[in-house]
């Protein structure tokens, strides 16, 4: 599908800002403990797991075959200490606020963590 990258990276930026003033941010997590994910652009390989900055923007996405999943808050600290580290040994991405067609940019965890380490 294709997406605005203009509207992409003004999310993107909202993403950082945002997470970055409230020190959390929101997947979505299936009762089973995994969390949404997606494939990525770049290759079958990589996968993208999707994050957002609001509560309610994660709650836009709990349909179709997210139905299951609940919104769940992940410390600042966590995120940047345990998640985005654990990612980069992945090679997993990071989907911030994607749309709610699930278009948006494909960051790495590094470029995630230095932005919110700056910010």
């Amino acid at each position: 599908m294709l997406q605005d990258s203009a509207a992409s990276k003004e999310n993107y930026d909202r993403f950082i800002e945002r997470v970055s003033a409230r020190g959390e941010v929101f997947g979505l997590q299936f009762p089973d403990g995994g969390w949404a994910v997606c494939p990525s652009q770049a290759g079958k390989d990589v996968s993208v797991i999707v994050f957002w900055s609001d509560r309610a923007y994660a709650a836009r996405h709990v349909k179709e075959d997210w139905s299951l999943c609940a919104p769940v808050a992940i410390s600042l600290e966590d995120f940047i200490d345990a998640w985005l580290k654990g990612m980069h040994e992945d090679g997993s991405l990071v989907g911030p606020n994607w749309d709610t067609n699930l278009c948006g940019l494909e960051v790495t965890p590094a470029e995630v963590a230095k932005r919110l380490i700056e910010e």
